[in-house]
């Protein structure tokens, strides 16, 4: 182990038990921000207008049928312009 490091570990073996929780709580946040690549942390608010109106009042299975019904017509008018 280099010098530098040894030091380091000295100097945190002499802080209270809180403090030596707040550096483990710090480099625990910098792993993870070093690990987990930012764009796969989503918040809800991101999900904002991605729902559509069937959230809103409308039958459930209506909306369910209605929009496979869509599916359905909007793939066979694809596969006849191929």
């Amino acid at each position: 182990m280099n010098l530098p490091l040894q030091k380091m570990f000295s100097e945190i073996d002499k802080l209270t038990p809180e403090e030596q929780l707040t550096v483990m709580e710090y480099l625990v946040e910098r792993m993870k921000k070093r690990l987990i690549p930012a764009q796969t942390k989503r918040k809800w608010s991101d999900l904002k207008g991605m729902a559509s109106h069937p959230l809103f009042g409308e039958d459930a299975q209506q909306w369910v049928s209605q929009t496979r019904r869509e599916g359905d017509e909007h793939r066979e008018d694809l596969l006849k312009t191929e």
